[in-house]
């Protein structure tokens, strides 16, 4: 098993609801109703995308992390 970096872009949809996508991976996108939603729709996509890419031989474009997780999460602070 590897664990890879996976930079994705979660944003609000003007009709409601959250639109999710990983531009490392072209084409891998998905929604949800919630931002929690959104963030694990994406990770199955992704998670689809590189066994995908894995079982046919090509190459993952993404950063290994070896042994640990590693996550960027928007965070607002007021002073």
């Amino acid at each position: 098993m590897s664990n890879y970096k996976v930079p994705v872009v979660i944003e609000p949809c003007k009709e409601g609801g959250y639109y999710a996508a990983c531009p490392s991976l072209p084409g891998c996108a998905s929604q949800g109703e919630t931002y929690l939603e959104a963030l694990a729709n994406i990770q199955e996509a992704v998670l689809g995308y590189v066994e995908s890419l894995i079982a046919h031989g090509d190459p993952v474009p993404l950063t290994p992390l070896g042994e640990h997780w590693s996550f960027e999460i928007p965070l607002a602070v007021s002073a």
